[in-house]
């Protein structure tokens, strides 16, 4: 059996003391593979899963060639010639469900609305404020010029032809795509099934929220942090709450944790001091690519395998994600490494997050040799530069940093200093946390 700490010792860049982010990504990206099972659901529940399979049209949207505009709909014989001005007789009135059904010749037009089907023969429409009409609204007038061949006709099938992929799979369903499959007359999907994700945390200074506060003790964040995250994601999730700093206990909550998710994530328990234990533990019946990133902050970070059974390759597999103590270091570790992760197990197809240059307000203190994620606040200036500023203390500890900034300042592995009024990348958080 391959192991992953196997597997890691052949990536580009592989130090388990201080792995670059990229080069993390790119081993994380090699194990995450997809769930297998496929469910069929109704249209009203898909919204926020993972499609299995292509959608494929079975009918052409629109279904009928039918007038982009009010307007009136005629023959494009009626501009041939040298007229400079275009006079035609009204013969009817087509609405949306309401098809006119006579013909047209090309002296004459048909009163349309937006959405009706094109009359037999029409092929143009002049919108209503480009004609005179005259006194009794028999005839219509207006400039050859005002309107090209064809114009303001959309074609059957134009956004949607028969037998064309609609939706792909892999696409994470939103509410426009809910409101196409409708147009196509689709009431069900198939589906990837949810993905599983046990969480926990460790240490025996933790409270959970409603228990009094010990001299030493505080209240376990990190597990409602994470619990907003995965559900943003869409995934289900297993709370397995707090586990003590005592291996007996943190085994026993980790089997546990393979036997029913697919994806078990901690936090604490992998600093510098603890990495070894960890390590140590995972090796009975697991096994470990890395435990140290070269980033800041979340440098402690574990990543591997997980098995319900006594040894590795016994019981049921899960993957295993070991995140910091602090806060924002679990923050910041679980959107650079995790996400990523979990969308490709979900069966989505993962877009770049996206990435936009701003100009730093202040000097930033930065060393080469690891990437940063420092939290800043961002806006724009009227003629459309975008500028930010760090949110004060980056400690992985300062929570609120996270709360009041509206960004990541993404300092590249190979980045130093930053000067005042140098260009650097942001991540804006919104659409992300």
């Amino acid at each position: 059996m391959t192991t992953l700490n196997d597997f890691s010792r052949c990536a580009a860049q592989y130090d388990p003391h201080a792995l670059p982010v990229k080069a993390a990504q790119a081993i994380v990206r090699q194990w995450a593979a997809p769930v297998a099972a496929v469910e069929r659901v109704a249209l009203r529940d898909a919204l926020d899963r993972v499609l299995a399979v292509d959608i494929v049209s079975p009918i052409n949207v629109p279904s009928h060639d039918n007038s982009a505009m009010d307007g009136y709909a005629f023959r494009r014989a009626a501009l041939a010639g040298d007229t400079a001005t275009v006079e035609l007789t009204i013969v009817g009135k087509a609405l949306a469900g309401h098809p006119y059904e006579g013909g047209v010749e090309a002296t004459q037009c048909v009163r349309v609305m937006t959405g009706a089907c094109m009359p037999a023969d029409c092929d143009t429409v002049v919108p209503q404020e480009l004609v005179e009409r005259n006194a009794e609204c028999t005839s219509i007038r207006f400039a050859a010029h005002a309107v090209a061949p064809g114009a303001n006709r959309r074609r059957a099938g134009e956004d949607l032809a028969r037998g064309h992929v609609a939706l792909r799979a892999g696409r994470v369903m939103r509410a426009s795509d809910l409101g196409l499959l409708a147009s196509l007359g689709i009431g069900e999907v198939n589906v990837r099934r949810r993905l599983r994700v046990a969480f926990f945390s460790t240490g025996d200074e933790l409270r959970s929220l409603g228990e009094p506060l010990d001299p030493g003790s505080v209240y376990d964040s990190n597990r409602y942090t994470l619990f907003a995250m995965l559900r943003r994601l869409n995934v289900d999730t297993l709370d397995l709450g707090v586990v003590r700093d005592e291996p007996a206990a943190l085994e026993a909550a980790l089997r546990s944790a393979a036997a029913s998710a697919d994806v078990v994530l901690t936090s604490g328990g992998v600093s510098v001091g603890e990495a070894d234990f960890t390590k140590q533990l995972l090796q009975t019946f697991g096994d470990v690519a890395f435990w140290s990133l070269a980033m800041r902050p979340g440098r402690p970070l574990a990543f591997g395998r997980v098995w319900s059974g006594e040894r590795p390759g016994l019981g049921l597999p899960a993957l295993f994600f070991g995140l910091p103590g602090n806060p924002v270091a679990v923050m910041v570790t679980f959107y650079q490494i995790v996400r990523e992760a979990l969308l490709l197990m979900s069966g989505a197809t993962p877009q770049p997050l996206p990435v936009i240059r701003a100009t730093s307000r202040q000097a930033i203190r930065k060393r080469a040799g690891r990437t940063e994620f420092q939290r800043g606040v961002a806006d724009q200036s009227e003629q459309g530069e975008w500028h930010v500023t760090p949110t004060g203390s980056q400690s992985s500890g300062v929570l609120s940093s996270m709360s009041e900034a509206n960004c990541f300042i993404v300092l590249d592995h190979e980045e130093g200093e930053i000067a005042e009024g140098q260009q650097v990348a942001i991540m804006p958080f919104d659409g992300l946390i």
